[in-house]
């Protein structure tokens, strides 16, 4: 639709006053809190560094867009709740964009991204998942004393014909199974795994690749592998053992177990029935798997609700309170689920792609972008009641913001409109980011 000649309508009055809508209003974009996810971007080095690691295998002499702004665009699109490449055809000239990723023209098409995504290979995964793990260290002033690496798989559905596609009995559907890796907040590793395959596939070789990288730096952390049931294996707990890392993993119940926590089972069945309130009690004692080569400590929690008996069994090499153990230092392992929500709610589940590697990728880049909206929960909110918003919550207060962009050879000019229901907290994030 050319200039001046736009559409003007008129729509139902408004106690007697006319509503009147043209499409005069100039450059206008839904999206201008990216100009702070910019600003984080540029504190961490996160999408820079990311470019540096990719290899670029086409004619250079042929390239009008380079690795570092298709990154971005991608990135930065994921942050703002733009999911699908085909988005791109319109975004590509959204000005706001084009200015957080440093350009004044015309982006790369849905087309130039999907050749993007579909060059990425093994080597790229694996680098990608070495720069998580250098932010992670680098976001340390100095040696922690402590950290808790927690473990996770989870299912990414499919509904085509992708590589390395399986059903899941458990899931009831085809999916893939990616593994996770959290330290509080912080991600270190996204994997993508088929579904085909035990859950703790690959867990006991990323954890001596992630110990062996964190003991370079901080040989005195002490280090500590947390996990639900799918991840006992003796093999792992072993490994442990060996090279002093310490675990606290769950257990699956089998009738051993449950035999050798009958009597504490009992006791809190006895006390709810007198009470009528649920009654937790503890105890520890040895235990060992006829698959396993040593007998090791668990814990036995023995709950009894209006539901009836819920018995729980976590080992561990830790010592201790077994009560204290379980709630304090294993239940925690509970906010990783959140963790893996809002991955989801950066479309690390929109793995559509045919090839494996480029769904590899997809997982990827959902774990950059929430990189940058965790880095700017910790620079910027910090100290907050807004510091545990999540992504789906940011993107909503802080990214979806209108507009109005006037543009000239040496201003860009971004008027947020004055009635913005979160100025103050927009304000608050940009001077933590940009001090003047």
């Amino acid at each position: 639709m050319q200039k001046g000649k736009q559409l003007e309508l008129q729509l139902t009055r408004v106690k007697g006053r006319r509503v009147r809508v043209d499409f005069k209003g100039g450059e206008v974009t839904s999206d201008a809190g990216l100009l702070l996810i910019r600003e984080v971007d540029r504190r961490l080095g996160l999408t820079e560094q990311a470019a540096g690691q990719l290899v670029d295998k086409r004619q250079k002499c042929k390239v009008r867009h380079e690795v570092l702004g298709m990154l971005l665009q991608r990135v930065y699109g994921l942050v703002a709740g733009y999911e699908d490449l085909n988005d791109f055809d319109t975004l590509r000239h959204d000005p706001l964009l084009q200015t957080a990723t440093g350009r004044t023209e015309a982006l790369a098409s849905a087309p130039t991204l999907c050749r993007f995504e579909n060059g990425q290979d093994r080597r790229t995964a694996f680098a990608m998942n070495e720069l998580l793990v250098e932010q992670f260290m680098g976001s340390f002033a100095q040696e922690p004393e402590e950290i808790i690496l927690d473990f996770e798989a989870t299912d990414n559905p499919v509904h085509g014909l992708q590589e390395e596609r399986f059903f899941h009995g458990y899931y009831d559907h085809y999916c893939f199974l990616p593994l996770y890796v959290f330290c509080g907040d912080q991600i270190l590793v996204a994997y993508l795994r088929p579904s085909k395959i035990d859950a703790s596939k690959h867990t006991g070789a990323i954890l001596k690749l992630l110990v062996k990288r964190i003991r370079q730096s901080w040989p005195r952390t002490r280090i500590i592998w947390r996990a639900d049931s799918g991840f006992c294996r003796d093999r792992i707990l072993s490994w442990c053992e060996r090279n002093e890392v310490y675990f606290i993993v769950g257990m699956a119940r089998n009738g051993r177990l449950q035999q050798d926590g009958q009597q504490l089972q009992e006791q809190a069945k006895q006390r709810f029935e007198l009470t009528g309130k649920k009654h937790r009690l503890f105890q520890d004692f040895e235990y060992g798997a006829k698959s396993w080569g040593r007998r090791r400590r668990v814990i036995h929690k023995a709950e009894h609700t209006a539901q009836g008996s819920n018995p729980r069994f976590a080992v561990t090499n830790l010592r201790g309170d077994p009560q204290e153990l379980y709630d304090k230092v294993y239940c925690p392992r509970g906010e990783m689920e959140n963790r893996i929500k809002e991955q989801m709610q950066l479309f690390s589940e929109r793995t559509s792609a045919h090839k494996w590697w480029a769904n590899q990728w997809r997982l990827l880049l959902s774990a950059l972008a929430y990189t940058l909206l965790e880095a700017m929960r910790r620079f910027a909110l910090k100290g907050t009641k807004w510091a545990r918003l999540q992504c789906h919550s940011l993107r909503l207060k802080l990214i979806k913001i209108g507009a109005v962009i006037v543009r000239n050879t040496r201003t860009i000019h971004f008027h947020l409109s004055e009635s913005y229901p979160w100025a103050a907290l927009f304000n608050h994030v940009a001077r933590r980011l940009v001090p003047t």
